[in-house]
């Protein structure tokens, strides 16, 4: 059977409703970075073509490496002032600035993922592969929860999140560099709004 990283690592991508402490080793991620509402931006659209792309030409060109399911979509979150990810609500969208990005099994490499984008290229030429980076990112200390229903319902799932970790007594760490992160287990196209599985992860420090 394929290698589904949801089944075989459940603490990173199976927490609960309720808050909890993890320490998140590091991965390969293929990335894109990019700013605007996602909603409407078409440079976010572009970066989830891309990622995807990517993701299933590697696979598909590596299947005598490894049997695996690509891993769901995630991101890092902020925006172009002061705000921090703290889970104050955003009205104006078009100053998110994000990171998109899909795991990738560790036989992934620099050279791999330049044979994918000349191999995407050819088959779809209108798309900039340039911008897509390989990046390992160790995110360490976190907290985090499933939060269940719409994007827009986040900021009371993120308080309480934060809200938790103050309790045990952890300090929120969210930086220029360590960012609010959404994990997408659910596929908004095939899913309601108010049954959209996404985890919230914030990191932490003692």
């Amino acid at each position: 059977m394929p290698i589904d990283y949801k089944k075989t690592q459940k603490d990173l991508y199976q927490p609960k409703t309720t808050p909890s402490i993890i320490n998140v080793p590091e991965m390969t991620f293929i990335t894109v970075d990019g700013k605007g509402d996602p909603n409407i931006s078409p440079e976010y659209t572009a970066a989830i073509e891309l990622l995807y792309g990517l993701s299933y030409t590697i696979k598909m060109g590596n299947k005598s490496v490894l049997e695996y399911v690509v891993p769901p979509l995630e991101g890092f979150w902020s925006v172009d002032d002061d705000f921090r990810g703290s889970g104050a609500a955003i009205t104006d969208k078009d100053k998110f600035m994000w990171t998109m990005m899909i795991r990738q099994p560790d036989f992934v490499t620099e050279d791999i993922l330049e044979a994918a984008k000349a191999t995407l290229a050819k088959k779809k030429p209108n798309i900039d592969t340039s911008k897509a980076k390989l990046k390992t990112i160790t995110e360490g200390l976190c907290v985090q929860v499933m939060h269940i229903g719409s994007y827009d319902d986040e900021p009371a799932t993120v308080a309480e999140l934060d809200g938790f970790a103050i309790e045990n007594g952890y300090a929120i760490d969210i930086d220029d560099t360590r960012r609010h992160h959404e994990i997408y287990i659910s596929d908004p196209r095939k899913v309601a709004p108010e049954k959209l599985k996404t985890i919230i992860r914030h990191p932490i420090r003692r």
